[in-house]
């Protein structure tokens, strides 16, 4: 090891500049983590953890060095997974550490980290014989540009030429200089790399060539300063802790884009109310900060505080120049600086060709993002024609002082705007969910199974778990045409005189090893997601349809939780947790198990084979284990009501299937009591297992908590209530759910699915958290009245059961006494984190899709003759200029304006048909009056009124529904539940229908897919997995409260 010293140029707080001198040690043997190395290198030493054990493959034609402009630059071109062998060293890794910020930076790690990706991180300022010390007057550049040649140099020497290497820079001066030095180093542009060695990837040539384009316009930018510069970090962070600032996240109001946005602080100063937001007002008081941005707040003096506007927009996102007058000033700010920017990939279309603002010599354009929220991006192209009405994706690169908007570059194209396949990748992309097929590599950590090569439990699991096949009457209880069945139940007297009831839930971690390539593919995933037309999955499908469903009549691992209660007062005498071998007899769904349960003639497929006698015994024990499991059920969920468990409103509908496993239509889930028995028995076991886990690992187990709502949440639903004569006491749950239960109208049953409907979009979301981040106080489950909750009943789907199904196993391998690496808090609250994002973008990805078969079932149909497109609606809100109202028969809720921008109203004749005339309108607390020439009409919470539904379109945004009220009484249904049933039919079948016929259209030019895609990829129509979860608002109950197991659920 030789010792010799590093000089290093800071700034100090002050902004001087300080000269340090570091020690610094060289060594030879530093690690090369490359499968060619002949040296003994100690590639695989645990503390070499940079690359988590990668090496580079010795099968490549080369290794790949990027100098530190092309890894500053280019970074998004490396991360594609086809470019492979790419040396990163440590050089370049610090320029991005200190040039591009924290978030870019962990960007680089993950990319090192993630075994998916052929690169490794080379510490070559560490390395005897490739460590380039900085010579006196030699620019950084230059000098970092011979560090990574002598780094390329020695990879070639030290691989024994066996490898040739290719270092890639943009600094022509390097390229003239070291090209022909050494014959098995060879130095080329970014541009001559991929055209050489990756000409196939054309995705990479188009980004580079935006790239590089985006760039050479901004050289050109003007002088002249639109927004103020940001405070330097220093003086923030000292403003944050002496109260002066406020750091917070920005998000913009999408109804008024160009005017509104929140800072939810993470703290006021002092004299400030902690528990409020902060306003910023005007695109100028956010100073270049979007939507998301973690920013910093200077809060204007009090007379210039604002109220937010409280009237409906006619256009989302249109600037309104009025304030309501009627709005109570509010904390106002202007952003002062940023401390983290969240940038993503953005969706955008080119305006039209007439409108389009551009330079003289290029093409920059001004794109309109496909989110309100974002601010039109500046892109240059040659592309702008060909590219009209079609969706882009880009990603900004700056926003300067100089500049009204953000500079990007384009990083590839959708398709063209309006396409059902276009719409579907951009709510995607805007959720940032990434779920291309699982890579040949996954698969093959997969076991084979084929009709030649069944599957069947290995002899040594048999004896290691619980083998309860031949001991317990195990069945599942499911939807219609559900394959992925994740938990199975069962019931037993026994001999004793008690009950023994178990949960069996399918054991997934047998099959997928931690930090192998699929768990590390799942984790990303976080959860399957689901869209109106289509699934994707977590897992692969020989997983998720095969070896980890619990089918009837095969042999399943599973991990059981199995209770003793007393068979008087059913409470729990002991309880046991393992791993078992289960083989579930009977494949129930909801309706067959309630035809038996209530005595009905039913079928039971699974009987068909036996005699008449012997049928009638077992149909008799099924059917006494399903009544057993109801009382169960009944006491388990009496117990949560006394504690205040709410019930709380949702639209929801399940999918029909025909024969071909395809989406025929969508049905109304009428409700069954034997959900509710499968929901509470599922809720026990994620209950036991928290206490278990929790009691096992207090500091590092994962659980889920829902904190009590903010009271000031809750003033709609007060107001709505006491219109109506109904008092809601919001202190508790408890008291929450007494008073839903009586704010009954037995003329109006809407009225009470309503104000659920209303306490549900008062709720916090429920969070996954690592026990060792959050106060135990902090724990309890708000709406399931429990003091400890988490998700172990879908491991299939959802990649939190599959961590607690870790931690259960590792809890009881400490019962025996066996030692078990775990993760820490911190890692376990890193992973959390993860997954609620992911579960939130999921949960409104879902969302956006309903709301696109909404308009595409609407879009070409003739709003003023076509029955379908007039429906009856209840206000469940008032506003200055109208009414929100929910559209019971397709589960939709929109706003009804009664004035124009034009300023005529709405008013009423005799017969109660609306007309718009010249008029004023008068809000109140319960209602709403317009007047005009022609008389005056008034509209009331809860009243039914008759709505026109149309889609408006948006070439640039997503198409929405227009509501117009057209009657001010009830629309006439002769059947409105027969209505509402068929008009979800219509819609489903309506959308399938151009779906399939867009399918038809593209699969001439699309090759056929081989048995191999059919089986493992995702599919692009519909097929078995494509299920619709819930139409509602906002989810607040876990999967398992409000609607066990349907298919389509994403709790």
């Amino acid at each position: 090891m030789i010792k010799t010293e590093k000089i290093l140029h800071l700034k100090s707080s002050r902004g001087r500049k300080v000269r340090v001198v570091r020690e610094h040690y060289l060594r030879q043997r530093v690690p090369c983590f490359s499968a060619l190395c002949q040296a003994e290198c100690d590639n695989n030493n645990n503390n070499n953890n940079n690359n988590e054990g990668k090496l580079l493959p010795a099968d490549l034609t080369h290794y790949v060095v990027p100098d530190v402009g092309i890894v500053l630059d280019f970074l998004e071109i490396l991360e594609f997974r086809e470019i492979q062998g790419i040396v990163f060293t440590q050089t370049a890794c610090q320029a991005v550490q200190h040039n591009k910020g924290r978030r870019q930076y962990n960007r680089l790690r993950n990319l090192l980290k993630d075994p998916r990706h052929d690169c490794v991180l080379f510490a070559n300022e560490f390395q005897e014989y490739s460590y380039c010390p900085r010579e006196k007057g030699e620019s950084q550049e230059k000098w970092q540009t011979r560090c990574m040649y002598s780094a390329a140099v020695w990879y070639y020497n030290h691989l024994a030429g066996l490898k040739d290497i290719v270092m890639v820079t943009d600094d022509s001066d390097a390229v003239a200089q070291y090209s022909s030095l050494n014959s098995g180093v060879y130095v080329i542009s970014m541009q001559e790399y991929l055209h050489n060695f990756w000409p196939d990837v054309h995705a990479a040539h188009e980004l580079h060539s935006s790239i590089v384009q985006a760039a050479q316009e901004r050289e050109t930018e003007g002088s002249e300063r639109e927004y103020q510069e940001h405070l330097p970090l220093e003086v923030v962070e000292a403003g944050i802790k002496s109260g002066r600032y406020v750091q917070g996240i920005l998000s913009v109001n999408k109804h008024r884009a160009q005017q509104e946005a929140l800072v939810t602080t993470q703290g006021f100063s002092k004299s400030t109310d902690p528990s409020r937001d902060i306003l910023v007002f005007g695109s100028k008081n956010r100073n270049r900060a979007v939507h998301g941005d973690s920013v910093v707040v200077e809060l204007l003096p009090q007379s210039e505080w604002r109220g937010r506007a409280t009237a409906l927009t006619q256009v989302q996102g249109e600037e309104k120049g009025v304030e309501d007058q009627n709005s109570q000033p509010m904390p106002t700010g202007r952003v002062v600086g940023i401390l983290q920017r969240n940038w993503r990939d953005y969706v955008v279309t080119f305006p039209p060709r007439e409108t389009q603002s551009q330079s003289r010599n290029s093409q920059r354009i001004l794109t309109v993002p496909w989110d309100h929220r974002i601010p039109k991006i500046r892109i240059s192209t040659q592309q702008a024609d060909a590219l009209q009405d079609h969706r882009v994706v880009v990603r900004i690169d700056s926003w300067d002082i100089t500049s009204l908007y953000p500079n990007g570059h384009s990083v590839r194209v959708l398709g063209r705007a309006g396409e059902l396949e276009t719409e579907i990748q951009t709510i995607l992309i805007e959720n940032c969910i990434n779920v291309p097929p699982f890579s040949e590599a996954q698969l093959r950590e997969m076991p084979v199974v084929s009709p030649e090569q069944p599957w069947s439990p290995d002899p040594g699991q048999v004896s290691a778990r619980r083998d309860l096949r031949q001991t317990h009457l195990v069945f599942s209880i499911d939807p219609k045409g559900c394959e992925d069945v994740d938990d199975t139940l069962s019931v037993t007297r026994l001999p004793q005189g008690g009950l023994e009831l178990g949960v069996h839930i399918a054991d997934v971690t047998h099959f997928v090893k931690e930090a192998s390539l699929t768990d590390l593919e799942a984790r990303a995933r976080a959860t399957t997601y689901y869209l109106a037309d289509r699934r994707y999955d977590m897992l692969p499908e020989v997983l998720s349809a095969n070896l980890c469903s619990l089918l009837g009549g095969v042999d399943r691992y599973a991990m059981s939780v199995l209770w003793e209660l007393d068979a008087e007062s059913l409470e729990v005498k002991s309880v046991w947790f393992g791993r078992t071998l289960i083989r579930s007899s009977y494949q129930l769904h909801y309706e067959l198990a309630q035809a038996l349960l209530n005595g009905d003639e039913a079928e039971v497929p699974e009987l068909n084979h036996l005699k008449p006698e012997e049928k009638d015994q077992s149909l008799t024990r099924l059917t006494q284990a399903l009544e057993t499991l109801t009382h169960v059920a009944r006491h388990l969920r009496a117990q949560r009501d006394r504690g205040g468990a709410l019930e709380l409103e949702g639209v929801e509908v399940r999918a029909q299937l025909d024969s071909e496993k395809n989406i025929t239509a969508l049905v109304p889930r009428q409700p069954l009591e034997v959900h509710e028995t499968v929901a509470e028995c599922m809720i026990f076991a994620n209950h036991w297992v928290a206490r278990k886990i929790q009691e096992s690992f207090p500091d590092q187990a994962l659980l889920r908590h829902h904190p009590p709502p903010r009271q000031e949440h809750f003033s709609q639903l007060h107001e709505t209530a006491k219109a109506h004569g109904f008092s809601v006491d919001t202190r508790s749950n408890k008291s929450l759910a007494d008073s839903l239960e009586q704010a009954v109208d037995p003329q109006d049953p809407v009225v009470n699915r309503l104000l659920r409907m209303m306490a549900t979009q008062a709720m916090s979301q429920a969070m996954y958290f690592s026990t060792g981040a959050v106060p135990a106080e902090e724990y309890y489950h708000y709406g399931l009245a429990l003091d400890r909750y988490t998700h172990f009943t879908s491991p299939i789907r959802r990649y939190a059961d599959i961590i607690v199904h870790r931690l259960l196993t590792a809890a009881l391998d400490q019962d025996r006494d066996l030692s078990r690496a775990m993760a820490s808090n911190r890692e376990l609250e890193e992973t959390t984190q993860h997954i609620n994002n992911r579960n939130r973008a999921a949960q409104h990805a879902q969302k956006l899709s309903t709301e696109l078969f909404q308009c595409l079932f609407f879009r070409d149909r003739d709003p003023q003759n076509d029955p379908i497109c007039v429906s009856d609606a209840v206000i469940y809100a008032i506003r200055d200029n109208g009414l929100l109202v929910f559209v019971p028969q397709y589960g939709v809720k929109g706003p009804v304006y009664l004035r124009s921008r034009e300023g005529q109203v709405v008013s009423t004749g005799a017969d109660g048909s609306c007309e718009w005339n010249s008029g004023t309108v008068k809000r109140h607390s319960d209602h709403i009056t317009t007047s005009s020439v022609c008389g005056s009409a008034t509209f009331r919470l809860f009243q039914h009124i008759t709505v026109r539904i149309s889609v408006q379109s948006n070439r640039c945004h997503v198409d929405s529904l227009n509501l117009e009220v057209i009657r001010n009484a009830p629309h006439d249904t002769p059947n409105p539940a027969l209505g509402q049933s068929q008009a979800k039919v219509q819609l489903v079948q309506e959308v399938q229908r151009q779906a399939e016929e867009a399918s038809l259209q593209k699969a001439s030019l699309r090759p056929k897919m081989s048995r191999e895609e059919r089986q493992f990829c995702q599919s692009k129509r519909p097929n078995l997995y494509s299920l619709l979860e819930e139409i509602r608002e906002i989810s607040l109950m876990d999967a398992e409260a409000s609607a066990k197991k349907l298919c389509a659920t994403t709790a």
